[in-house]
């Protein structure tokens, strides 16, 4: 299901068809860097986690993270949405693109069109997002649509601190 368009992306909600996909973003060096490690490690894993994690999100909260890919040839580059987080009072805005997307505005224009969906359609005012403290290229992006930085969080089961921003 569509879930928004933007002039270069469709954001849609990710399926069981999207294993292998998934599979590959998961497992690419900027999401294990900057995200963490999902333990996905084939496409069985990558289905589970379809069902258990995102396909449960749009279930229980009505919204999730979407996939994200180019109207021009329907190719999957990424992931944009909003995630429900423990410790944190809002949703949280995320987004991850493959290597092949980066340095193309891919981000900045998927997470501004959630934020926008998020603040329209689904009457969400207020949203976070964090970040890893060296992940620098993804705070530009936060900041670029309206995002502030709200300093360090701890948040439950992660391993380090992260930079929390929030909009407005």
């Amino acid at each position: 299901m569509i879930v928004l368009e933007t002039e270069r992306l469709v954001l849609r909600e990710v399926e069981a068809a999207d294993a292998a996909f998934l599979l590959d973003l998961l497992n690419s060096p900027g999401f294990l860097e900057n995200i963490g490690d999902r333990g996905v490690r084939d496409e069985d894993q990558s289905r589970a986690y379809i069902a258990d994690r995102i396909t449960a999100s749009y279930r229980d909260h009505g919204f999730g993270m979407w996939l994200a890919e180019r109207r021009s040839d329907g190719k999957p580059v990424g992931l944009a949405g909003l995630v429900r987080r423990e410790g944190l009072d809002y949703p949280d805005v995320g987004y991850a693109f493959m290597p092949l997307a980066w340095g193309q505005g891919y981000a900045q224009e998927a997470a501004a069109a959630v934020v926008a969906h998020a603040r329209g359609a689904l009457g969400i005012p207020v949203l976070a997002a964090i970040t890893t403290p060296e992940n620098f290229a993804s705070m530009a992006v936060l900041r670029k649509i309206g995002f502030t930085d709200r300093g360090m969080i701890s948040l439950p089961g992660a391993e380090r601190e992260s930079t929390y921003f929030t909009c407005p």
